[in-house]
């Protein structure tokens, strides 16, 4: 099945789904299902709300973490070099603020036990 529609309370479609579900509705989505040539419409409730405290960040975003990436992999090199990274030649590993990589790809190659 494929989405191809998200849409949000308030949008067109969502009128009657919104008298319905009031602010409990999160998203209403459309479907497709090519084998039984069917549209699905379905909603996203919101069933309980509690309050919650976020953790802490783990580093802040002049925070320096190491990285661990494969010589071959010219792409992800790159990016590092233009998030301003630089090369530990003794660790073997690359050295960059946290800041410039956060919500990036290369927020996965970060390597905690490195220090």
């Amino acid at each position: 099945m494929k989405t191809r529609l998200i849409l949000k309370p308030g949008q067109h479609g969502t009128k009657r789904l919104v008298e319905k579900y009031g602010d409990s509705l999160l998203c209403v989505r459309f479907k497709y299902d090519t084998e039984k040539q069917q549209r699905l419409k379905t909603v996203e409730l919101i069933v309980e709300r509690t309050e919650w405290i976020p953790p802490p960040p783990r580093y802040t975003a002049d925070k320096l973490v190491y990285l661990r990436i494969e010589a071959a992999d010219m792409p992800m090199r790159l990016k590092v070099k233009e998030a301003g990274g630089r090369w530990n030649q003794e660790k073997r590993l690359w050295l960059v603020n946290y800041g410039k990589i956060a919500g990036t790809p290369l927020e996965k190659h970060i390597q905690v036990d490195a220090s």
